[in-house]
Formats: C-alpha cells, sequence, structure tokens
C-alpha cells in the first residue's frame, strides 16, 4: 500500500478532513492523495503559496515571521499549516516550505524542507514541525518530502489527541 493509501485510510477511520499549505512541495501532496480513489470525501482544500506575498495574503503569514525567521522555517511552516485550517473546514492540516535545489538559497542547503502538522482537537489547535533535509534532484526532494509529510500525519495525531504539541 503506498504511503498516500495508508493516508487515505488514516483519514477515512478517523474522519478527518485534511487540508495542505503547499509550497516547495507545489500541491504534490494533494495529488498524491487524489490519485486515491474515494480521496474526495477526506480532501477539504489545498493552498500552493510560492511568494511570501501568497502565504501572507491567503494563509495569514505574519510579515515579522518571514523577516524574523525566514522563509524555509519551522515558523512559516506552522503559521502555514494554522491559516489552512482557520480558512477550511478540515481537521487536519499540513505544511512545507523548502529549498529543493540544486543551489543552496541564503546559508540553507538544498534539499531542506521545513514540516508542519496542525490538528483540530477537543482541547483545541495542536501544531507540530520539524525540519528535514533530502538529497536528490529537484523532483526527488520533492516527492521524499510530500511522502514524509503524510507519513508523518498520524503520529503527530496521536500526539494531539494526547494534548502535545511542538
Amino acid at each position: 500500500m503506498t504511503i498516500a493509501a495508508s493516508t487515505v485510510q488514516f483519514l477515512k477511520s478517523n474522519r478527518l478532513v485534511i487540508t495542505t499549505a503547499e509550497s516547495c512541495t507545489a500541491g504534490k501532496i494533494i495529488t498524491l492523495l487524489s490519485e486515491i480513489e474515494g480521496s474526495g470525501s477526506f480532501i477539504d482544500s489545498g493552498y500552493i503559496v510560492y511568494s511570501p506575498e501568497a502565504k501572507q495574503r491567503l494563509l495569514k503569514v505574519r510579515a515579522y515571521t518571514i523577516e524574523t525567521f525566514n522563509l524555509t522555517s519551522c515558523e512559516v511552516a506552522r503559521e502555514m499549516a494554522q491559516g489552512a485550517l482557520c480558512d477550511s473546514a478540515a481537521d487536519v492540516a499540513v505544511a512545507t516550505t523548502g529549498i529543493l535545489g540544486p543551489d543552496d538559497v541564503e546559508g540553507i542547503p538544498a534539499g531542506t524542507v521545513c514540516f508542519a502538522w496542525g490538528y483540530r482537537t477537543p482541547q483545541g489547535l495542536r501544531l507540530f514541525s520539524r525540519k528535514e533535509r533530502f538529497t536528490g534532484s529537484r523532483e526527488q526532494v520533492q516527492m521524499y518530502a510530500a511522502e514524509h509529510a503524510l507519513k508523518c500525519l498520524p503520529h503527530f495525531y496521536e500526539r494531539a489527541l494526547a494534548g502535545e504539541s511542538g
């Protein structure tokens, strides 16, 4: 079973609906999910926000956060996930922002991707973020990042239900 198929099964079994806020993955997460039959019942929306202006306008990422931490940061990813959840009826949000390569940008190594997962829980919004580095071509890094975002979704959901954030 593919990561996307197991994610759709997870969303179905937990009665969850997802939204994504994607920069470097450029819609790859939503594309992978949408390729699974029946997934439409568990997808609310997908935002593709490359520019700082789009992140600010569509997802309410603060200019201060971008200026202070850089576009490729866990802080920006967290605000992207939170913004996607605030603008949708979804229960789960996944956000990505990073540098696909082949070159480093502003001292950030190519292949660096920041992720955030957000969950609506009975105790309120729970956010988690992580920074990873992948190696390979632009296309490979993009796919690795999209699959990683989906693979980690169930783990952080369990932690969110336990009242954690991080």
